[in-house]
Order: structure tokens, then sequence, then C-alpha cells
């Protein structure tokens, strides 16, 4: 009878254990996705793929830590400046090192993209060294519990500003001239340009816009697991996200970076209880990546390229 009422309780902690991972799972794919909606949006406006959109967050969490810590600014004041200062250095990087590319060969640009994530990861960590630096305490309770389960604070803000920036895109992209003017960008370059529209003023919006966003994805995470240069590893992991979804779509950057966020946590609950591979909860997504390509290399929601010859 002992036994069996160890292995129900242990059954019953596996049960808890998995229902967290996928909680957890559903708030970092939010994340995920706002990255993900960062790629697909220069993307969709300038045709190239930004290597260095990591790099956005690892910058925005750094700055904001040092709002914060070496200003002494309360939250309230240093996180809105991050986001001034992130829009900026968008548009400036746009300006400065992007916009003479105009013209060049997509893979060009795509190779000064992996360039500048080199660059900023050098930068950052003379910057700031190559240690990680925990925030100073945002929320007066670090966690929530919600049935039962522990909640980060800053991931139930994450959700929250994460569910309002994706309505606010569909929005700007449906309704907002800027965002027509994107979509028209989008689609035809030459044919924007003849209805009046500033290409180049197109592309510098785009970027400060992915700036804004991913840094704010980068504090959310700095807060719970600090600041470092892990953190540019997210612009990799959001790879998978915005392959699987359709690298110009969206809704598929929602709902790839929940599917995402959901499949790594089970890949490490799986792994923990039965495979024992070891660090199944990073390398999972990229299985996923190769899946994908072979089966529906557009995305779920990716348009096809069709062309004739």
């Amino acid at each position: 009878v002992k036994a069996l009422c160890t292995e129900t309780g242990e059954q019953l902690m596996n049960y808890e254990l998995l229902l967290q991972l996928i909680i957890n799972g559903l708030i970092v794919g939010t994340l995920y996705g706002v990255v993900a909606m960062c790629f697909v949006l220069i993307y969709k406006s300038t045709r190239v793929v930004n290597f260095a959109q990591g790099e956005f967050l690892l910058i925005g969490a750094w700055t904001c830590w040092a709002m914060l810590v070496k200003f002494e600014l309360p939250f309230y004041v240093g996180f809105p400046l991050t986001l001034v200062f992130m829009m900026v250095f968008g548009v400036v990087l746009q300006v400065l090192v992007l916009r003479p590319m105009i013209g060049e060969p997509i893979i060009s640009v795509i190779m000064v993209t992996i360039g500048l994530s080199m660059f900023f990861q050098g930068l950052v960590s003379w910057s700031f060294g190559g240690y990680t630096e925990a925030f100073p305490t945002v929320f007066e309770t670090a966690s929530v519990k919600i049935g039962g389960l522990h909640i980060e604070t800053a991931y139930i803000m994450s959700v929250v500003v994460s569910v309002v920036i994706m309505i606010a895109f569909y929005f700007f992209f449906k309704y907002s001239r800027r965002g027509l003017a994107m979509r028209a960008t989008a689609f035809d370059q030459q044919i924007a340009q003849s209805l009046g529209i500033s290409v180049k003023h197109v592309f510098a919006a785009s970027w400060a816009i992915s700036a804004v966003v991913s840094a704010l994805a980068g504090v959310v995470i700095g807060m719970v697991n600090g600041v470092s240069s892990a953190l540019s590893f997210i612009g990799i992991k959001v790879f998978p996200v915005v392959i699987l979804g359709g690298l110009d779509s969206i809704v598929g950057a929602i709902v790839g970076g929940l599917m995402i966020g959901v499949l790594e946590n089970l890949a490490e609950f799986f792994d923990s209880q039965w495979l024992h591979f070891g660090n199944m909860y990073n390398i999972a997504p990229f299985y996923a990546l190769v899946i994908i390509l072979m089966i529906k290399p557009y995305g779920l929601f990716g348009t096809k390229d069709i062309e004739r010859i």
C-alpha cells in the first residue's frame, strides 16, 4: 500500500510538473511570437532576414539594466527611456548601415546583418562584461499562485504586453497609413514608390519597430533569468518559429511561437522523465525546424513563391 501511495504521489507530481511546463511554454511562446513578428516585419518590408535580431534583445535588456542600476532610475522611467533609445537605435542603424545596401543582392545584406550580430556581441561584452547580472526588484511579488501553479510576475506582464502588441500590430497593418505603406512596399517596392510611398522611410520604421519590440522581450526575459550574452540566443531560437509559421505571416509568427514554446517544454519533461538525452529543451526546436523544412518549407501560413519559366 505504501508503495502504491508513493507511486500515485509521483504521478500527481509529474502531472503538476507537466501542467506547469505547458503553461510556461505558452507564456514564453508569446514572447517568441512577438520576436518572430519582428523577423516577419523586417522580412515583409525589406525581404531581408535579420540575423542580428537576438542582439536587439540583448542591447535592450542591458540598456534597461544600466538605466535602473547605473543611473538608479525607477522602472517606470528607465523602461520607457530604453524603448525610446532602441527606436532611435533602430533608425540610426538602418540609415547608416543598411540604407546604403539598398539595391545590392539580398545575400550581401544578410551577410551585413551577420556581421552586425558579431559586432554587437563583442561591443556588449566589452561594455558590460561576460557575467550574468540580475535585474533589480521591479515587482513587490516575484511570483503569483494561479490554480496551484507559481507563475513569475514578469511573465504575467509579458503576456499582457505581448497580447497588446499583437493587437496593435493587427490594427497597425490593417488600418494605419504607415502599416498600409509597409504592406504595399512588401508587395512591390517599385509600385509603392510610384504611389508616392517613401520606401526609405518604410525601411527605417520597420527596423525601429523591430528594435523596440525586441528590447521589450529582452527586458522581460532579463527580469526573470538575468541579463547576459545568452539572451542573444533567443534570436536564433526564434528561427524555427518563423519557419513553422511562415516567414511572411504575422499570424504564423504568433501560432509558431506558441507551438515552439510548448514543444521545448514538453521535450524537457519527456527527457527528464524517460529519454535522458540531455539539453532537449534547446535542441528540440531545431529538430522541428529540420522536419518543417522537409515537409512544409513555406510554413503553416507562409506564401508560396511560384516562378514560371
